[in-house]
């Protein structure tokens, strides 16, 4: 083999052992999210809490005068007292709604045959060889099983966030021990501080934009005395932080339920024009407007981070594909060997930290 030869076989034998090692690591880190998903799924909740908490922390802390402590122990009362209302809402009224889903399912072919008078006599052979084969009772199952499973993990969630708080000042000073020199302490930091922004960001105004979309859904539930209007209501504030589906499904689900309750067609075009009325105008114009670029994701590898995560952990991977593919994102910024996948990843090709002083060069 010639020098010339050799030169160039040398580069395409890197690449082709960087590509098996990192199929390798990729492969290990998917089997290890799937079958450690009753360990990893409590902790990622607890870390999203608790970003959700440091933030309302500083802003408490920023307004007013009240000393640090305190400050933490209002948002740590704000913040668990508010997912615990959301999860005892689901799991009280779950097992009501199993209870009556057998009415919703008598009542579904008087439903059909009402509205064959406006969609047409091929629409309603359709609704009914497509939508009665639906086992209504499963899907209600499946619910239950969520939100029940939710709660029962709630104090463990409560737990890790506990612990989370009161070591929160001296883990930055333990990340610098560990890290050896300087250097590497200051870009564990780095990343550490872009991860905390960017999710601090999200859920706040995700938070934020749900709280109103679920008000404004709740008051336009209860007007027409739509039954379970909380649960609906509730699922509407969670739903919001699914990308994309989330407030299409939001909107759905109570309209069908509208469609069923009342013998007029009303309520379920009020609930369809004007609650998805209020989901269009928050989720393309709010939602971006206070978001900004924050995030900067490809909208492509939204779709793909919510396929990916809720085929590994289900239900609540879907709620969490948007904070953990941020984080991934950060993370790959910031090693050379992965910044070119980071570009990818984003949605205009520029990162956060290229506007940063020291990041030239």
């Amino acid at each position: 083999m010639t020098p010339d030869e050799d030169s160039t076989s040398a580069p395409t034998t890197l690449k082709l052992s960087v590509v098996r090692d990192v199929t390798i690591v990729a492969t290990l880190v998917v089997l290890g999210l799937y079958a450690g998903a009753a360990f990893l799924i409590p902790l990622t909740m607890a870390l999203l809490v608790n970003v959700l908490i440091i933030a309302l922390s500083d802003r408490i802390n920023a307004l007013t005068p009240m000393p640090v402590w305190l400050a933490n122990v209002a948002g740590v009362t704000v913040v668990l007292a508010g997912l615990f209302v959301i999860m005892y809402i689901l799991g009280s009224q779950a097992t009501q709604f199993a209870r009556t889903i057998s009415t919703y399912e008598s009542q579904f072919d008087e439903t059909v045959s009402r509205v064959t008078g406006f969609v047409g006599n091929d629409v309603t052979a359709f609704i009914r060889d497509n939508l009665v084969n639906i086992d209504m009772s499963f899907i209600a199952r499946i619910l239950i099983g969520s939100a029940t499973s939710l709660l029962n993990q709630f104090f463990l969630i409560s737990l890790y966030v506990a612990f989370l708080m009161a070591e929160r000042l001296a883990f930055r000073k333990k990340l610098r021990l560990a890290a050896g020199d300087p250097k590497t302490g200051a870009d564990f930091a780095a990343i550490l501080d872009a991860i905390t922004l960017s999710l601090q960001r999200y859920v706040g105004v995700k938070t934020l934009i749900s709280l109103i979309t679920a008000g404004i859904s709740y008051s336009v539930f209860r007007l027409l005395g739509l039954e379970f209007a909380e649960t609906w209501a509730v699922l509407t504030f969670a739903l919001n932080f699914i990308p994309s589906i989330g407030s299409i499904i939001a909107v759905v689900f109570p309209s069908l339920i509208a469609l069923v309750q009342f013998e007029s067609i009303v309520p379920f075009l009020v609930i369809v024009l004007g609650c998805g009325t209020i989901q269009f105008v928050i989720g393309n114009f709010l939602d971006p407007a206070l978001l900004g670029r924050s995030l900067n994701m490809s909208t492509f590898l939204v779709i793909l981070a919510l396929m990916f995560w809720t085929t590994i952990w289900g239900l609540i991977g879907a709620f969490l594909s948007v904070p953990l593919t941020v984080c991934i994102l950060i993370v790959f910024s910031h090693i050379p060997a992965l910044r070119p996948l980071a570009i990818m990843m984003s949605l205009d090709g520029r990162l956060g930290d290229e506007t940063r002083p020291d990041s030239a060069g």
